[in-house]
């Protein structure tokens, strides 16, 4: 699909009317079992363009929890991005991989990702174009040497880190020899000699992540799209981040987890959620200035045009659960300096771009942080009519201009899966304010919502195909079977003239 004559292109912003998409990378099509940043990536973004689209956003990019979960929300690390998406094909063309090494091998499935083989054919690859690279002398290049120097504040303890769980097999940093737990020098500099090669192999995998990064950013800008990036408000204890800099986390001399993250019981859970990660030390961070949340933000921008802020109201509290217990009851609410920690990261990079993913219990702190920063709130339509109090706000209706409204997260049932499973009062409820539906209930959510008086909408890429719930994204609650949705070939043509017709009927026309 090509866009048609491009014209004149001015930048997406969050202050102007526009519409786009939510989809993964992973969930692209491609031969080598999820989507990457080849081909069919810059092919989304024609996509986009012909719809007169001016947004793409994605899950988080960076390198995915564990097997057999693979959640992008549990990442290693919160600077690197996922090895798992460097397109094999850019390598082929590169000389760096043969034919016989990009064909697809049994285990692959054009509409679910099947981490444990994708991982296993992607390593290998990498691994083999690592060994090319090195053959050829190309870690001597100036591309190369440029990058390891303008990323080496996050760069070298990611591969380290990497190298050292590799050499262990997975074993957790906090079971590895004191020397190496407490980061003394002399253990680090025997850990750097003795894994030297791994150690040049993950610096091998972010260089190349990062040319095929700006190779597509480039792409999307020349064609007016803006990629939104997500920026989860936790780290995985299991990371660099959390070894390198363990005065930040709420940590034993040991440097296990003292106190983690959850949420608090409510009449739908009484346990509560216990999500794990390590708290932050906030009085810590306020000595450093936030230093490492100013490089992270930094970090997101030079990645993407926007950046969403995941569970933003742990910016005024969080709930924090002694380590070890077996749910969230015993937890209590923790402070966190969110308006001093946004002030340090304006002073360092300006007002950005940001979005505030405010779902949850809203207080008056909350509201008055996202407004002292000016970033927009987020809407979710299906939940305006889930019967909860103060629902309303996510009714179309009821957007205000400064925000940014969708058909459902990524944490939703499809719009069809959840339209199909509504009792018939409470379809007839929807149908009463959406129109009649007539067996296209994604068709009137995505008209309701460019309708509404919010400045940017966007729809997941299931909600644009009107799939059903096999197309769930992610079940919360769940460890097994999420993320795996992938966007099976076929022609997305009728869906971009659809979208196209109505961002122009609404004023939502793109970016040219």
């Amino acid at each position: 699909m090509r866009a048609a004559g491009r014209g004149k292109v001015r930048s997406p912003s969050l202050e102007r009317r526009s519409s786009g998409i939510l989809l993964h990378l992973t969930s692209l099509p491609g031969p080598h079992g999820s989507g990457d940043l080849g081909p069919e990536a810059h092919r989304c973004i024609d996509f986009l363009a012909a719809a007169g689209q001016s947004w793409w956003q994605m899950l988080p990019v960076g390198p995915p929890g564990p097997l057999p979960s693979c959640s992008p929300y549990d990442s290693a690390s919160a600077f690197a991005v996922s090895p798992w998406l460097v397109s094999l094909a850019a390598l082929g063309r590169e000389r760096l991989l043969d034919p016989r090494d990009l064909r697809p091998v049994p285990g692959f499935s054009s509409h679910r990702v099947n981490f444990r083989a994708v991982v296993r054919f992607r390593e290998e690859r990498l691994r083999r174009a690592f060994a090319r690279f090195r053959a050829r002398r190309g870690e001597r290049g100036r591309d190369y040497r440029a990058f390891c120097d303008a990323s080496a504040d996050w760069l070298e303890d990611h591969a380290l880190f990497a190298a050292l769980r590799h050499e262990s097999s997975g074993k957790p940093w906090t079971e590895h020899d004191a020397g190496l737990r407490e980061r003394r020098p002399a253990a680090l500099r025997a850990a750097r000699e003795r894994c030297a090669d791994e150690v040049a192999f993950h610096r091998f995998v972010q260089h190349q992540l990062d040319r095929q990064w700006r190779s597509l950013r480039e792409y999307a800008r020349d064609r007016g799209i803006g990629l939104i990036g997500d920026l989860p408000i936790f780290i995985a204890h299991a990371s660099a981040d959390v070894w390198s800099h363990p005065d930040l986390f709420q940590l034993d001399r040991r440097g296990r987890s003292r106190r983690v993250s959850g949420y608090p019981g409510d009449p739908f859970n009484e346990y509560g959620q216990l999500w794990g990660h390590p708290q932050y030390d906030w009085p810590r961070h306020e000595e450093t200035g936030f230093a490492w949340w100013a490089r992270r933000f930094a970090r997101m921008l030079e990645l993407f045009d926007a950046v969403r802020i995941d569970h933003f109201l742990g910016f005024t509290r969080t709930w924090s659960v002694p380590a070890g217990a077996p749910d969230a009851r015993s937890g209590r609410w923790l402070r966190s300096p969110g308006d001093k920690l946004l002030a340090a990261v304006e002073r360092k990079l300006g007002r950005r771009p940001l979005i505030a993913e405010d779902l949850g219990l809203v207080t008056p702190a909350d509201v008055r942080l996202r407004e002292a920063h000016g970033l927009p709130s987020i809407r979710i339509l299906q939940f305006g009519f889930d019967g909860e109090p103060g629902a309303s706000v996510h009714l179309p209706h009821n957007y205000a201009s400064r925000s940014v409204a969708y058909t459902g997260s990524h944490d939703n049932d499809t719009l069809v899966g959840w339209f199909r499973q509504l009792r018939p009062a409470d379809r007839q409820r929807v149908e009463t304010y959406l129109g009649e539906c007539d067996g296209a209930p994604h068709l009137a959510a995505i008209r309701a919502l460019m309708a509404s008086p919010a400045a940017v909408v966007v729809f997941p890429m299931q909600d644009v195909l009107g799939l059903g719930h096999a197309s769930r994204m992610n079940t919360p609650g769940t460890r097994l079977g999420n993320w795996r949705w992938r966007l099976g070939p076929g022609n997305l043509d009728a869906p971009a003239r659809e979208l196209r017709r109505l961002s122009q009927a609404f004023g939502r026309g793109g970016s040219r």
